[in-house]
């Protein structure tokens, strides 16, 4: 009697799933692709790292340690210049992520002295990386030494490494922005992707398709009053990391505050393409949970350095808005970046929201027709 009365309920579920082909491409489209992105994306070495070389020294010894450099695979000599004072030039323009400074004397105590120090100067705004970047280089400069040396005992090269922006090396600085760009982008997604859904759900829809509205400004309309709220949740997440986490705040507030609120409008553009997309509030919570979370967390350059990932996952980071934000808010908080370092990250994090809402519009006015 029981499997009378089991199978039945057995088979019209199975009826439900079959009909259901949204649900099944979720089950097993899901699960393949966080294995392409997990599998490619959390990758702990680095490659291609970009550095700059300031040899004061300009004798053969010198000549070679560079050579050395520019033909490991890990590093990419991007600048090579003869004045110190120009070192955090780079790293404020993001134009390398460490610099070797090798002194006037390099040659001259590397033949005659018991050690040579070289300078090493890494970004420590993220501080995983620059601690990874550091060993690296020790790691160059200790064969470079086994093969200077004559007897191959010695190590007459010595590193005096450096960490800018972060020299406690507190792993706060560095995960606290991050955290607020994903609260950000989640929340905001999540404010607006049940609006239209629940105006389908409660069949409130016909209402605002008969008036007299034009379509931008239904999605506008919506998007105004969370745009409000999410920027003063924004405003309390960067005062609360900044004052409890003691996350220092070397640029404008001001600066930051106005990025942010392009950053927020972003977020809500992808929950209002969401919203459109799906007929249910439950799914399109869900949605933008899974399509703002994951992809910020992996393919942002939050936990796993984009430089890292394969090329095609690096061009996918570039439409995820998290990566240009982290860019910015890294580079004012801790770096005291200002517009004039930050305005390609600005432009391409705009340029995403806009592609967005502008989707959204065009997907609501097709529901007009």
């Amino acid at each position: 009697m029981l499997n009378s009365r089991l199978m039945p309920l057995i088979r019209k579920e199975f009826i439900h799933i079959r009909r259901d082909p949204r649900s099944l491409l979720i089950l097993f489209l899901m699960p393949v692709l966080m294995m392409f992105i997990f599998g490619y994306a959390i990758d702990m070495d680095l490659k291609h790292i970009r550095i700059g070389v300031c040899d004061l020294s300009r004798t053969p010894a010198s000549r070679d340690l560079i050579e050395t450099l520019n033909a490991s695979p890990y590093f990419d000599i991007v600048a090579r210049y003869s004045d110190p004072r120009k070192t955090e030039g780079l790293f404020t323009q993001r134009i390398a992520r460490a610099a070797i400074i090798i002194p006037a004397d390099f040659a001259r105590r590397l033949a005659g002295s018991p050690e040579s120090p070289i300078g090493v100067i890494a970004d420590g705004t993220d501080a995983n990386s620059a601690t990874l970047v550091q060993n690296y280089l020790e790691n160059v400069f200790v064969s470079q030494s086994l093969k200077q040396s004559s007897s191959g005992n010695g190590m007459p090269i010595r590193v005096k490494a450096r960490m800018l922006y972060n020299p406690d090396m507190v792993s706060a600085h560095f995960v606290v922005p991050g955290i607020v760009a994903l609260l950000l982008i989640m929340i905001g997604a999540l404010l607006t992707s049940v609006t239209i859904a629940r105006e389908k759900e409660t069949g409130t829809m016909e209402q605002i398709l008969v008036s007299p509205i034009k379509p931008y400004e239904v999605v506008l309309g919506k998007a105004v009053p969370y745009l409000i709220l999410a920027f003063f949740i924004a405003v309390f997440i960067l005062i609360f990391g900044h004052i409890w986490f003691e996350v220092p705040m070397l640029g404008s507030w001001s600066t930051l505050l106005i990025f942010c609120v392009f950053y927020v409008f972003t977020a809500l553009a992808i929950g209002m393409l969401i919203s459109t997309l799906v007929a249910t509030q439950q799914v399109a919570m869900m949605l933008s949970l899974v399509g703002t979370l994951l992809p910020s967390v992996m393919l942002s350059g939050f936990v796993f350095p984009v430089a890292s990932m394969p090329l095609p996952l690096q061009v996918v980071s570039k439409i995820i808005p998290a990566t240009h934000f982290l860019v910015i808010i890294r580079g004012i908080m801790l770096k005291g970046n200002g517009p004039m370092e930050l305005w390609p990250s600005f432009l391409a994090m705009t340029g995403v929201g806009v592609f967005f809402i502008s989707l959204a519009v065009k997907r609501f006015r097709m529901k007009l027709k």
